[in-house]
């Protein structure tokens, strides 16, 4: 099985998206009052308990569904919360509408990833390939709207080059448990979990500069 077998938010349901607009018609820079009582420090420990939260309910979900173990719908229902909770964190800083867009594309993200996991059970190369296109595309677009919410800090060379990474480091996990290669499986969720981490730590950097007089040193 090869490396790009896999994704990296693995749910068994389908979600109906609203067509996604370009990211630089949804963002609202009106943040007079954004984050006027938030500290760097809250900003960077906050924006990683969420995506610290993405990576290991993504990996209870691969866990559940690889495994066939019981609570799975209750797995996807909590890592689809932690879709919403994402697009949630940014709307104080880019506004209503920029929070609901990345929630869409995350959204989106999900439900790929629901393809290409049916895909991969019945071993469908061309639909897998097919999907796992669209899945890169995806992840291109929220690259594409993080940078257009804050090109300066967050080139798209950046925005690519971390979101492809944590795919990746997401798809060795995924497919060493169905590999049943527990110690290499361990290995990669360490790595997509350190990924992530530095991630997020990328983002808080990023609006902290963009916004230096809303956030306490």
């Amino acid at each position: 099985m090869k490396k790009a077998f896999f994704t990296s938010a693995l749910t068994l349901i389908s979600i109906f998206l609203l067509p996604i607009q370009p990211a630089s018609a949804q963002m609202d820079m009106n943040t007079k009052d954004a984050f006027k009582t938030a500290s760097a420090d809250e900003l960077r420990t906050n924006l990683r308990a969420l995506w610290e939260d993405h990576v290991m309910y993504t990996r209870n979900v691969i866990l559940n569904i690889i495994d066939d173990l019981p609570g799975t719908n209750e797995a996807v229902a909590r890592l689809l919360k932690n879709q919403d909770d994402l697009g949630n964190a940014i709307k104080p800083v880019y506004g209503d509408a920029a929070g609901k867009q990345l929630t869409e594309l995350l959204h989106e993200h999900i439900v790929l990833a629901a393809e290409l996991l049916k895909a991969a059970k019945v071993n469908n190369k061309t639909e897998f390939d097919n999907v796992n296109t669209k899945w890169f595309k995806n992840a291109d677009d929220i690259s594409t709207f993080l940078n257009t919410a804050n090109p300066k800090n967050w080139s798209l060379a950046d925005m690519k080059k971390m979101m492809h990474e944590h795919l990746n480091l997401t798809t060795q996990e995924a497919v060493a448990r169905i590999k049943k290669d527990y110690k290499a499986d361990i290995e990669a969720y360490d790595k997509t979990k350190a990924e992530i981490l530095a991630m997020s730590d990328m983002l808080a950097i990023g609006i902290i500069k963009q916004f230096p007089e809303k956030f306490a040193k």
